[in-house]
């Protein structure tokens, strides 16, 4: 399993124009194969009368499902050079869809395939990308007395606070790296005087 990934830092749109084609662009990060495809019959709706709607997703941390669409224009000129585009930069759960406005000068195969890839290229440097790191959640489970000091030590030692539960004791998640599990459990029998309850979780992502 990887322990980290890159993916494009948030949706957004980016536009280009060749020989009076207008190519725009639509990227977005996406958790599954379901929310891809969702995004791309939204972009579809929101440009019927466009000539072509063609799209590219890969989903997973390894990038084990990657799918890509022409829409109607020459095999390999358009859904393939932007699903190349997002493998060449490595990012992850993420989808593209280029709508093109037929301008009336035809590209060719050539031109087709660098303007596709081109503009997924030039939306991910417009958009920025973002690195996810694997974490392990944990819980751990304090008394009332210690958890503001505990939360503020977590806090000011960069650990990532998810979410902070106030009962008998209080239970704060925090998402550890699985390399720092054991550091950590001592650190904390430490700052606690042994008093805080460590448990761990399942894995998750989260910005590096």
């Amino acid at each position: 399993m990887h322990d980290e990934y890159r993916t494009v830092a948030r949706e957004g749109v980016h536009e280009i124009e060749i020989n009076k084609s207008r190519f725009i662009c639509a990227l977005a990060p996406a958790a599954t194969e379901e929310e891809a495809q969702a995004f791309v019959a939204r972009i579809r709706k929101e440009h019927p009368t466009a000539r072509h709607n063609c799209w590219a997703y890969v989903i997973g941390a390894d990038g084990s499902v990657q799918k890509a669409s022409d829409d109607g224009e020459p095999g390999g000129t358009a859904g393939v050079p932007m699903l190349q585009m997002l493998v060449r930069r490595e990012t992850r759960y993420v989808v593209a869809v280029v709508t093109r406005y037929f301008g009336g000068i035809k590209l060719g195969a050539g031109g087709l395939i660098r303007a596709y890839g081109g503009v997924v290229g030039e939306a991910l440097d417009t958009l920025g990308t973002i690195t996810r790191r694997r974490f392990r959640l944990a819980t751990v489970t304090v008394d009332h007395q210690r958890a503001g000091k505990l939360e503020n030590e977590l806090r000011a030692t960069g650990r990532e606070v998810r979410n902070v539960t106030y009962g008998t004791g209080v239970s704060i998640e925090i998402g550890l790296p699985e390399a720092d599990v054991e550091t950590f459990r001592s650190w904390l029998a430490d700052s606690t005087a042994g008093t805080a309850r460590l448990e761990l979780g399942g894995e998750a992502y989260g910005d590096v």
